[in-house]
């Protein structure tokens, strides 16, 4: 293999290589940023993260740089990319964007700090040993999207009260799946509805998912909180459009992006509280006295223009406790 094709594999940051080799040498600190994402697919959370960098005082490029690893919706790239991060002995590593990227982390060094953004239970995960006391060289913040399912659920079938049978798109891939499943197979149960489970782990079995989903009369749909998914976005929205399937997401952001509503906390303020805790460790906290953060704002968005589109009227109840009404 080509140096060149070898770089580009390893997760696209050869222009940041040079600056960073000149920043050891001078003492400024590197952090290696880990995502499973595709590069440029997240400018708000990078933004969000450099901006609580800055705020607790490093600047990249002026007195810190940041290392990017981009696994691009590929899972088994990721063992390889946080062992490039430990070789290049980095001050502090974070991982986003889904915690097989954590775990990844958590495998490769027990040493270099680790700062995570995760939607699971990091305590239930074995991230941590507690979120008050964390221990080792592991802490993060935690927003809980994979726990909301069936609040998710509830306000679904407040717009579409009539639906028997709903759908759930997971990633059988993610960890938390299992978790997720388990959870809203009890909501369902206690609202007397039916579930269909449909796996998808590339872009070709989403659309696989969804024809099985026409193909079982499938009422509405629920897209659990996956960070594939998250990357796919647009090919959900579409297919949900599509076949004119009330959908229910994770994220506030796929109701902009066209799908009808979206539920879960800031993920923005998630990046950004991870920014200023990678600064407090470069300025010498240690990470298993930083006890992770937890949600505190719950963010819940309706796009009317798709509700108008499925013919669906929006409940004045729904309307009334929206963050952010789409028209």
């Amino acid at each position: 293999m080509r140096r060149r094709e070898f770089i580009k594999g390893i997760g696209g940051s050869t222009v940041a290589w040079p600056l960073a080799a000149r920043a050891q040498q001078s003492a400024i600190p590197v952090i290696g940023f880990l995502s499973l994402a595709l590069p440029n697919t997240a400018p708000l959370q990078i933004q969000a993260f450099r901006d609580g960098l800055s705020e607790a005082g490093f600047v990249d490029g002026r007195n810190a740089v940041i290392e990017y690893r981009w696994a691009e919706s590929h899972y088994d790239r990721l063992p390889v990319l946080v062992a490039d991060l430990v070789r290049r002995q980095v001050a502090v590593i974070v991982a986003t964007f889904g915690d097989v990227g954590i775990l990844a982390a958590k495998a490769a060094t027990s040493t270099i700090p680790i700062v995570f953004t995760t939607g699971s239970d990091p305590v239930r995960s074995g991230f941590v040993e507690s979120l008050n006391r964390p221990g080792g060289n592991v802490t993060g913040i935690s927003f809980f999207t994979t726990g909301l399912l069936a609040k998710r659920l509830g306000l679904l079938l407040e717009l579409v009260p009539g639906v028997t049978s709903v759908g759930v798109l997971v990633n059988p891939i993610n960890p938390e799946s299992k978790t997720q499943v388990e959870d809203i197979l009890d909501a369902a149960r206690e609202r007397s509805r039916r579930l269909h489970i449909v796996n998808a782990s590339t872009e070709s079995e989403i659309d696989v998912a969804f024809r099985s989903l026409v193909e079982q009369r499938i009422g509405a749909l629920l897209v659990s909180a996956d960070p594939f998914f998250t990357t796919q976005r647009a090919q959900i929205v579409t297919l949900a459009a599509r076949y004119a399937i009330p959908t229910s997401y994770g994220r506030r952001d796929f109701a902009n992006a066209g799908g009808l509503m979206g539920y879960g906390t800031s993920v923005i303020d998630a990046y950004h509280q991870a920014g200023i805790y990678t600064g407090r460790i470069l300025k010498g906290d240690k990470p298993g006295d930083l006890p992770v953060l937890q949600p505190t704002k719950f963010e819940f968005a309706i796009n009317l223009k798709t509700a108008k589109t499925l013919g669906l009227t929006v409940p004045p109840g729904l309307l009334a406790i929206a963050d952010e009404v789409i028209e």
